[in-house]
């Protein structure tokens, strides 16, 4: 009989409600290598992910750009729905447009415009020219950085000089295709463009190379059955969502995201009742919820997903305004507890700050935790970097936040109605962490190393030890979790990679 530590069933029966950071596992027996850890798993119960990581729909994190990267990492990205039908309608066929991981920022103008300054490029090479002077028209043209800046008449009509037979490629061409034509051809860039209208979807620069071959080689990426990226979009429980999620199904979305604060409600349960007979094909994931009873009504409905967490986002303060919620781990391990019976897989949504929390969120029952402030601040996240006190920064915002319910995010929390708006969310700002590209493999890596520590080779083989009683687990007090950081030095640097 094994004394060390407790049972989950145990430890989170005792009317607690704990965090990832109040619990530690207790190492098991390790017979495989590193490598040999299998981290693949479930969305929802017809999409399967190479890397257990959702990016959250929320309008700080998840548009064209982080969608297209957390596809071709093997995760996937969830669109926000803070926007118009339309706009939210665009950023998935764009980023289901891409066979490569990253988008660029396209600028556009028309033949009649003129380029009065260096600064109308950006930080791009060339500016393309269509007939609108956008980008829903044909290319006609080209203007290189470099042509411009040797012009003597800086005041000329952009027909005037622009290059009429720009160098293009398909947008369906890969990575390894457009990088190879690029280097055979010794060209600064290449525009990629759509079979179907020649619209320009992407720009790949030499530079762009460059910045690939430094980044760790990534996966499998996450394919749909048309070979494009699984793009994942969120919806709110409104009548007026459905004409949206008409659209978004146009689209192309591969998953849809039912998003609420609480998700045990009628007009949820409305909703995916809709969706269920009118898209029968689509996977549905419900929530946000955090006990067996609300898991339960929802898999009642048929849901193919379930997202647990309230209040445990860091920009988040529903349990401090409205006194409701849980704990994080007890959300998850209760959850997927009855979830697991059903074959409902579940997503960790909230409170990870680090590569232990994922591997506690994964030990613990989810199939992959979906993640925010972890990914906010990213190359890939929305926005534009600031200065603040010599620290580089991107916003990042609650959904809950009065800054975002201004734009919509009111129906999550059932205020779109409401006379008084209450904030269940702050605004704040992250770090820069450089490119998802980078870190993300890196955690993953980390990850890993924490299941080989548990002797776990998959998620499913540290479901098995969590449900058989194997895998075991002690309540960290104050200071055991100060003992188990960093502690004791006037001062250190902290790098995981």
């Amino acid at each position: 009989m094994n004394d060390d530590g407790f049972s989950a069933d145990k430890l989170f029966n005792q009317g607690y409600s704990y965090t990832y950071d109040d619990v530690i596992f207790l190492p098991g027996f390790i017979d495989f290598p590193t490598d040999a850890v299998n981290l693949s798993t479930k969305l929802s119960r017809n999409i399967s992910l190479s890397i257990p990581c959702v990016a959250s729909p929320m309008d700080t994190v998840t548009e064209t750009s982080m969608a297209i990267g957390m596809a071709a990492l093997g995760g996937i990205g969830i669109v926000h729905y803070n926007n118009t039908i339309s706009q939210q309608a665009s950023i998935v066929r764009a980023a289901k447009s891409h066979q490569i991981p990253f988008s660029s920022d396209l600028i556009f103008a028309s033949p009649s415009d003129s380029i009065h300054s260096a600064d109308e490029f950006g930080n791009s090479p060339c500016i393309f020219v269509t007939e609108s002077g956008t980008k829903e028209s044909k290319v006609l043209g080209v203007v290189c950085k470099s042509t411009w800046k040797g012009l003597s008449d800086k005041e000329a009509r952009i027909s005037d000089y622009m290059n009429v037979s720009p160098v293009t490629l398909p947008s369906s061409y890969t990575f390894e295709d457009v990088a190879g034509y690029i280097a055979s051809k010794k060209l600064d860039f290449v525009p990629l463009v759509n079979d179907k209208d020649g619209e320009v979807v992407n720009l790949v620069t030499a530079t762009d190379l460059e910045r690939m071959n430094s980044l760790p080689k990534l996966g499998l990426p996450s394919l749909g059955t048309d070979g494009k990226f699984l793009v994942g979009a969120a919806i709110g429980t409104r009548d007026s969502d459905k004409e949206r999620l008409e659209h978004l199904v146009k689209a192309g979305i591969n998953a849809l995201v039912i998003d609420s604060s609480q998700g045990n409600s009628e007009y949820q349960i409305n909703m995916i009742k809709y969706v269920k007979h009118t898209y029968p094909h689509l996977d549905v994931i419900g929530g946000n919820i955090v006990t067996k009873y609300q898991a339960e009504n929802l898999i009642k409905q048929d849901v193919d997903g379930l997202r647990v967490g309230m209040g445990s986002g860091s920009i988040c303060t529903t349990q401090e305004v409205c006194a409701v919620g849980r704990g994080q781990a007890t959300a998850v391990y209760k959850v997927s507890s009855i979830a697991e019976q059903h074959g409902v897989p579940v997503i960790a949504d909230g409170g990870i700050s680090n590569s232990g929390h994922i591997v506690k969120a994964l030990s613990l029952g989810a199939s992959t935790v979906m993640m925010g402030s972890f990914l906010a601040g990213s190359n890939e996240a929305p926005g534009t970097y600031e200065n603040k006190n010599g620290l580089r920064v991107k916003k990042y915002r609650g959904m809950g936040s009065l800054e975002a319910m201004t734009k919509g995010s009111d129906a999550r929390y059932l205020g779109d109605t409401a006379k008084l708006k209450i904030a269940q969310g702050v605004v704040g700002s992250v770090a820069d962490k450089g490119s998802a590209l980078k870190f993300v493999p890196y955690t993953m890596q980390a990850v890993k190393q924490g299941f080989q520590d548990l002797g776990a080779s998959s998620l499913q083989s540290a479901h098995h030890l969590l449900r058989s009683g194997a895998l075991r687990l002690e309540v960290r007090t104050g200071a055991a979790q100060v003992e188990g950081g960093v502690h004791g030095l006037v001062g250190y640097e902290k790098k995981y990679f």
